[in-house]
């Protein structure tokens, strides 16, 4: 299974969370993609595509990626695995907590893609609410690097677990 990670990042987060998921997955840095550079090309070098943003404002994605999702919203991911992960501050945001993962997850459906790595528990985390939950469990992984950075190595081990 030959893995890519497309990620876009403002402040330098989630491209961090990016080269740990690599580093978990034994990925390249090679095979890491900031999302400014997605194109059709990118997208056919993968089996699977993990796909990252951080969350902004009252919810919004990461602003590369809204070009990024219209790109892959327009191509034919049949055939591709595709699982979210996503950046967030339940403390501050708690109400839009990691909502960008939704975004991506609820855009993404009718390109063909068949969606891994969902199914994770949102009991060990602490928020209000929430977009990328869907029927009580996230469909992707979330990570709060401001409140809870020292989950972070468990949370992607484990997501990784779900994905291969």
């Amino acid at each position: 299974m030959k893995i890519g990670i497309i990620f876009g990042s403002t402040t330098g987060t989630c491209e961090d969370i990016a080269g740990k998921i690599a580093a978990e997955f034994g990925v390249d840095a090679s095979d890491v993609h900031n999302v400014t550079d997605l194109n059709e090309d990118v997208v056919a070098a993968y089996d699977t595509l993990l796909l990252g943003s951080s969350t902004w404002g009252c919810g919004d994605l990461q602003d590369d990626w809204y070009d990024g999702l219209e790109k892959l919203k327009g191509m034919d991911l049949s055939g591709k695995k595709v699982a979210v992960f996503g950046c967030g501050d339940s403390a501050s945001y708690g109400d839009t907590f990691c909502n960008a993962m939704g975004t991506i997850y609820d855009d993404l459906q009718g390109t063909g893609a068949t969606f891994v790595g969902t199914g994770v528990s949102a009991d060990d985390y602490t928020f209000d609410d929430s977009t990328a939950v869907k029927d009580g469990v996230f469909i992707g992984l979330a990570l709060d690097e401001v409140n809870e950075d020292f989950k972070t190595s468990e949370r992607i081990s484990k997501w990784k677990s779900m994905i291969m």
